[in-house]
């Protein structure tokens, strides 16, 4: 299967003490990152076998994970990727503008601490010109990742985890992701510069308006692609 390629490379992140959790830190990130489409089928063995967990610990890490509302179980026939609903994505971004432009209001005093914000806006520009707008979604989600790890709460970085997680599970039903990501690589280059600038609450305008246009365009096309699924 080709979304499971390069998960056994991911066994050696187990160490001696593998637990449900790194196995659930591990499927998460790859949830996270695309590998995993909305519907895929997560099969027992196989996976099971790739990052040599037994299968007991992997029932757990499943259950962690359906806690987190990334995965579903239906009755005979297995663990699944979630789908989401229209309502879902709208409360992931009502979430996500109530956490991130609180993470920047927040900010102390300047100069911050923008280096991990740089560095996602230059994978997105280089994935632009490669034109891997996959590897753009990432980059883009990295951004916000960073930008609420500014926070510099381990809480809040963990409860956004799942959040982006989830994120990404809407992404994978957007027919065209260059038109859906492209626009906003380079409002994230703004956002980066008034920070890098120490203007914080300009920072906070470009994020609340970006997270508003970005909701929009997300929920209008997500829902035109539930419709023709079901």
């Amino acid at each position: 299967m080709a979304e499971l390629n390069g998960l056994a490379d991911d066994r050696a992140l187990l160490g001696r003490t593998s637990t449900a959790e790194r196995v659930s830190d591990i499927l998460r990130s790859r949830i996270a990152e695309g590998y995993f489409p909305p519907g895929t089928r997560l099969s027992e063995d196989t996976i099971g076998n790739a990052l040599g967990v037994s299968r007991n610990t992997l029932r757990e890490a499943f259950r962690l994970l359906t806690h987190e509302r990334l995965l579903v179980h239906q009755l005979n026939r297995g663990v699944f990727v979630r789908v989401l609903t229209v309502e879902d994505v709208e409360d992931i971004y009502r979430t996500r503008r109530l956490v991130e432009c609180a993470v920047v209001r927040g900010l102390g005093e300047p100069p911050y601490a923008v280096d991990g914000l740089a560095r996602a806006v230059a994978d997105g520009q280089r994935a632009t010109r490669e034109a891997d707008w996959k590897g753009l979604g990432t980059a883009n989600i990295h951004f916000h990742r960073e930008l609420v790890a500014l926070a510099g709460s381990a809480r809040t970085d963990e409860l956004m985890r799942s959040v982006f997680a989830e994120l990404r599970l809407a992404f994978h039903l957007v027919d065209d992701p260059r038109r859906l990501h492209a626009p906003y690589l380079a409002r994230n280059d703004r956002i980066l510069r008034a920070l890098q600038d120490g203007d914080r609450a300009e920072a906070e305008n470009l994020l609340g308006v970006y997270l508003d246009d970005s909701l929009k365009r997300v929920v209008e096309v997500y829902g035109r692609r539930v419709s023709e699924e079901l």
